[in-house]
């Protein structure tokens, strides 16, 4: 009885109250009821009965019942009953809200979509979701097509109604290790919904006729800034591909750097940060690879929820390999509990100092710690005159030159370090001379401030606050402006410093413009920069090359080609581009990479590419995509909408009723 009154309250009943519900569905066993019945006969007199015998027999009939037999009319009817009945209960199916017979996939496959927090992973969820809407949704007439996108979108499919084809190229799309940018992947959609508008750049796109239509990201929303792009005709759905509890601890960080404190030794420096909501406990291991795998150290690591924490390592100096950072975490992006170092072959630097006198420098430079990363070479400031000078800065006889209180006429094809004064051309500029600038932040991050400890830094008489060229970064930071940056060159970089060591009154007479010399920073910068600029021992880039980054790499020798080895056993040949420089822009896998110049067999350097990503690693999905124009908001899941079927029951019925007539009327014509 209970259950029968659940029935007759619950609201999937269709429109119908409960007793209409039992009127009803009384009506197919009445039905059934009257094929039981019997014929009665109405008494008949006549001369003989002899002659209605069949008629006599029926007067002896004292039941009303008779035995049901098969009769098409009553299957017909019962099956015409059930549909009318289907009907008033009104089933529906769900089905998506698209209703644009022209759809666009947008498919993430950056890096946090390899976390395996929904399974088997978040880029295979978001491809099985799409094939559901194209096996579901897709209409006779619609078309649809497919881009995958990281930080570079690929059109997978252009428009086609051909659903074996979409699912094919659907089922292809494999992940990525880069980092996520969907402007760019927008931009191609809209050129092709909105009339008027252009794909990106270097993409060409067989477009079909500008039409509008649905838009359907599936992704994690995380990106590094908001998209640039206008909506245009594009009706736009933001899928959510993740747990909003995904718990992650990543490596942010890691380095190696030789300091003056530790003769013969590496320190290596990683960053760890929690993403998660809850405090976590990590093993740190440290991992030589030369050829084979040595544990060197490990270390457990508490972090509280959100925290960023670190370890530090100190090796011995070895003369090439890679050295891993290892986290046995077990969360769910693999990607970012290692990350790689690679060294490099012990060698020395070439570098050249061009100075009129500075003692402090030229005193830092002759230590057995720079004498161990370098070959120095100290010339006057007349040198930079001579055919010679002028030969070997040209032919990159120095991996850098160090330019006290001067400058050369043209830039040399190497790296250089310019002390009180500016690279000759237009890219750098200063402003005003201030006096005793006071230093208020530094670019902790970079190589070239590793272990510099500014702070102990008392006085600088004065400085011209740098205006740094597009591209550069700022290193030291007083409250006039900067006073020490770099910026990329053609391959190679400047490093510029504001304010002189030894400055020159207007008597000429010298005068000591910083106490820096003599604070414990400065040969510890000093070192950094034959390190990171000379390419000593541990090559500049390789701890802050990201997947798709192109490096740029050097040889000692003018050799026409190098072959560089990726972690995933693909080689590549790369031809000599300016100034001995080789571009390689292959970098799409994390890991160490090896160099061999020209025809020789044994590894000349080596350098590291790491995910090292807070975006990518921060893996709960967000709730909103920003654009510059519109917030697409998240659908908690694929929207749905009711598709009715009582409409298609109710011609289902007319059809058998149509069915029934015909066929008694010809019983009754027969």
């Amino acid at each position: 009885m209970n259950g029968l009154t659940d029935w007759l309250t619950s609201p999937l009943r269709g429109t119908l109250t409960g007793w209409q519900w039992l009127t009803l569905l009384a009506i197919p066993p009445a039905v059934v009821l009257l094929y039981f019945l019997k014929l009665k006969r109405h008494p008949i007199e006549v001369p003989s009965t002899f002659l209605w015998h069949r008629t006599i027999e029926d007067l002896h009939v004292n039941s009303i019942w008779q035995k049901l037999r098969q009769n098409l009319l009553l299957f017909l009817q019962l099956l015409l009953l059930l549909l009318a009945i289907l009907a008033c209960w009104r089933p529906s199916w769900e089905g998506t809200q698209f209703e644009r017979d022209r759809k666009i996939f947008l498919v993430d496959t950056s890096a946090s979509m390899s976390a395996t927090d929904v399974a088997p992973s978040r880029l295979e969820l978001a491809k099985q979701q799409i094939l559901n809407i194209i096996d579901n949704d897709l209409k006779s007439g619609d078309v649809a097509m497919v881009i995958s996108f990281s930080d570079r979108p690929i059109v997978e499919q252009s428009f086609t109604d051909n659903r074996r084809a979409l699912k094919r190229k659907i089922e292809a799309i494999a992940p990525t290790q880069r980092p996520s940018d969907l402007d760019e992947a927008v931009r191609v959609a809209a050129g092709l919904a909105n009339p008027g508008r252009l794909a990106a750049e270097d993409t060409d796109v067989a477009a079909a006729d500008a039409l509008p239509a649905d838009l359907i990201i599936f992704s994690d929303g995380r990106y590094r800034t908001i998209p640039q792009f206008t909506l245009g005709n594009l009706s736009p759905t933001y899928i959510p591909v993740g747990d909003a509890d995904a718990a992650n601890v990543g490596i942010m960080a890691f380095s190696a750097a030789s300091t003056p404190d530790l003769p013969g030794k590496i320190q290596l420096f990683g960053q760890l940060q929690n993403f998660g909501k809850s405090e976590v406990n990590v093993t740190a291991n440290l991992v030589l690879y030369s050829p084979d795998r040595h544990l060197l150290d490990a270390v457990q690591v508490k972090l509280d929820a959100g925290d960023v924490g670190g370890v530090e390592f100190t090796m011995d100096t070895i003369d090439g390999g890679e050295v891993r950072l290892e986290l046995d975490s077990g969360d769910a992006l693999a990607l970012d509990n290692v990350a790689f170092v690679g060294l490099n072959p012990r060698s020395r630097a070439q570098v050249l100092l061009v100075t009129p006198q500075n003692d402090a420098l030229e005193t830092v430079l002759r230590t057995e710690f720079s004498k161990t990363l370098a070959d120095i070479q100290v010339q006057g400031t007349d040198y930079l005159a001579s055919d010679t000078y002028k030969q070997q800065a040209a032919s990159s006889v120095y991996d850098v030159i160090i330019y006290d209180q001067c400058r050369p006429d043209s830039m040399p094809a190497c790296n250089t370090y310019f002390i009180g004064e500016l690279p000759p051309g237009d890219r750098w500029s200063v402003e005003e001379k201030q006096s005793l600038p006071q230093i208020i932040d530094t670019e902790r991050t970079h190589p070239l401030m590793r272990y510099v400890e500014m702070g102990d830094l008392k006085m600088i008489v004065e400085a011209q606050p740098l205006v740094i060229p597009a591209g550069g970064t700022s290193l030291l930071e007083s409250h006039v402006g900067s006073l020490i940056a770099i910026a990329p060159r053609d391959g190679f970089e400047d490093l510029v410093q504001s304010f002189s060591i030894v400055g020159i009154d207007e008597k000429q007479e010298r005068f000591a413009n910083t106490d820096w010399p003599i604070r414990v920073s400065f040969p510890v910068f000093i070192g950094n920069v034959l390190t990171y600029l000379g390419g000593s021992l541990i090559e500049a880039n390789q701890s802050f090359t990201q997947p798709g980054q192109p490096v740029t790499l050097r040889t000692d020798n003018p050799v026409e080609e190098i072959t560089v080895g990726a972690p995933n056993g693909e080689s590549y040949r790369i031809p000599r581009g300016a100034s001995n420089t080789f571009v390689f822009g292959q970098t799409d896998t994390v890991g160490t990479y090896t160099v061999k110049a020209g025809d020789d067999k044994d590894v000349s350097q080596r350098f590291a590419v790491n995910l090292f990503d807070v975006v990518e690693s921060n893996l709960p999905p967000a709730e909103i995509l920003q654009t510059k124009d519109d917030d697409i908001q998240r659908a908690a899941a694929l929207q749905v909408k009711r598709r009715e079927g009582w409409k298609l029951l109710l011609i289902a019925a007319l059809i058998v009723l149509l069915i029934e007539w015909y066929i008694y009327n010809r019983r009754v014509y027969i």
